[in-house]
């Protein structure tokens, strides 16, 4: 029987967080066991503070959000595998369907594709159409970061090094950025338009775009938002331009101009989004040129991310980033219709899979204090709440979906769902990618881990890659590794992709 069939999804959580160690995740309804690896500390109040969430996101990861793939819905390219026959989706608190494109792209990305490649890999084609051209990611009424599915689906060739799932993505990219690149490119800015990652609704804008009188949450429904060109939007596309041509080397394609216009783009963002005299960069560009100087935490997350910040630049970012409490939020300050009482759903509240990506950034920068800072405020909030749910108040990280328009015109306080599958992924990556420094190639894997002072010796276990499965242990403290030991021996911090069998890597770390 499976947990979901004894159990309710919180309970299955809840008992993850109390567990003394990561345990084995069931797919919900399915019958499909997913073994996690195992995370644990040897300081015994660090490993209670951050390996019990660990053990929680896998919980809610597979054992509450993978579900049935039914094909009606969510085969629509004729791509999904049976086995598994599932998928991972946005969360427990929405109805069903959610056959949506953000959601799918970040969750493969985040862990996924990592921890179980078939699931990754459904995911991904389950927001994807065949269309009378070919393969192209859905094309709805979110249109703006449709190019996220892009590194997510190059993310999942360098993990799995799947050629056939390669070359279908590769189809489907070329077709949605040329679609993207066809309707929302402004040739007179070099930047692409539309809202931020993430901020579908109108909360998180400022006036203009919010107009009043628009009886509508919806970002779009206010005149100007498509006209906007946003931070995070435009790291995106940087990123998926870079991705595309990778995909395209990988397969041995002309990658024809598409390293030019990432190029070009990053040279756009510099130019008309970049704040020299605040080290920084603004938030959007309105359509009349004028400049929204708030600071969105997934806009510097991706512009280190995705390659547009050079090494000072992401440095700066990092360091001098405003934190709330309770951590990263989405866009700061608070535009003038809100306040720390009815603060904006969009605006000062802390969406875990925003703050988990500048925790990443923090520790591609070797920032390890912030780092720290990130996946430690991360921890409480999940064990303050009971789970992973969508958004936190910035101020005391009780659980709250924050205010914003609601159909009537007047503001309404919405719901923070439970069960967010992103804000669980963000958790793995941080520990992934941040923590161990995960850095996935077609060969071989390299690791560029982070390790705060003061959390001791840590290690992962039963980490499956590919045909590898990695014990990897951690000691001393900070970004730059002074030893490596690969199966006994010194090595470079890097196992061979091609390998099989298990594989133990041990680290010791020192600041630098």
């Amino acid at each position: 029987m499976t947990y979901a069939g004894r159990w309710s999804r919180r309970a299955v959580v809840a008992a993850a967080l109390g567990a003394a160690a990561p345990v084995g995740a069931w797919a919900a309804g399915t019958g499909q066991r997913y073994p996690g690896p195992v995370l644990s500390f040897t300081d015994p109040a660090v490993h209670a503070r951050l390996a019990a969430p660990y053990a929680a996101a896998l919980t809610d990861v597979f054992g509450v959000n993978t579900i049935a793939a039914d094909p009606a819905v969510y085969d629509r390219s004729g791509l999904l595998r049976h086995p598994p026959g599932t998928l991972v989706r946005a969360g427990g608190g929405y109805p069903a369907p959610q056959r949506w494109t953000r959601d799918a792209a970040v969750n493969a990305w985040a862990g996924v594709s990592l921890l179980a490649p078939g699931l990754g890999r459904n995911t991904l084609w389950s927001v994807v159409d065949r269309g009378p051209d070919g393969l192209i990611v859905q094309q709805d009424d979110q249109w703006w970061d449709q190019v996220v599915w892009i590194p997510a689906a190059w993310h999942h060739y360098r993990v799995t090094g799947d050629r056939s799932f390669l070359a279908s993505a590769y189809e489907t990219a070329v077709h949605t950025l040329a679609a993207r690149r066809a309707d929302d490119f402004d040739a007179s800015t070099g930047l692409f338009r539309g809202p931020g990652f993430l901020n579908d609704g109108i909360s998180g804008y400022p006036s203009p775009p919010f107009s009043p009188e628009v009886r509508s949450s919806f970002v779009l429904d206010h005149p100007g938002a498509d006209r906007l060109s946003c931070l995070s939007t435009n790291c995106l596309y940087h990123g998926a331009h870079r991705a595309l041509a990778d995909m395209a080397d990988a397969l041995g394609r002309p990658a024809g101009t598409l390293r030019a216009e990432a190029a070009a783009l990053r040279t756009a963002i510099d130019d008309g989004l970049w704040r020299p005299d605040a080290g920084t960069y603004a938030y959007l560009r309105h359509d009349d040129g004028r400049l929204d100087t708030s600071q969105e935490g997934a806009g510097l997350a991706f512009a280190v991310l995705c390659g547009v910040a050079d090494e000072d630049r992401a440095r700066r970012l990092v360091d001098g980033a405003h934190w709330q409490p309770y951590g990263i939020v989405n866009v700061w300050p608070h535009f003038p219709r809100f306040d720390d009482a009815r603060p904006g759903r969009h605006n000062v509240m802390v969406w875990p899979v925003v703050h988990a990506l500048f925790g990443l950034a923090a520790a591609r920068t070797g920032r390890t204090g912030c780092f720290a800072r990130s996946v430690t405020t991360l921890a409480a909030l999940v064990a303050g709440s009971g789970g992973f749910h969508e958004l936190y108040d910035s101020l005391n990280g009780a659980v709250d979906g924050g205010w914003q328009t609601g159909a009537d015109g007047r503001a309404e306080h919405f719901v923070s769902q439970p069960d967010q599958t992103w804000s669980a992924t963000g958790y793995l990556r941080l520990v992934h990618e941040g923590l161990f420094g995960l850095d996935p190639a077609p060969d071989p894997v390299r690791l560029r881990p982070c390790l705060p002072a003061g959390w001791g010796e840590v290690s992962l276990r039963g980490l499956r890659h590919r045909d590898l499965v990695l014990d990897i242990t951690l000691s001393g403290g900070g970004s730059r590794v002074r030893s490596c030991l690969v199966d006994g021996r010194v090595a470079d911090p890097a196992v061979a992709a091609d390998g099989h069998g298990r594989r133990s890597v041990h680290m010791v770390l020192e600041s630098g």
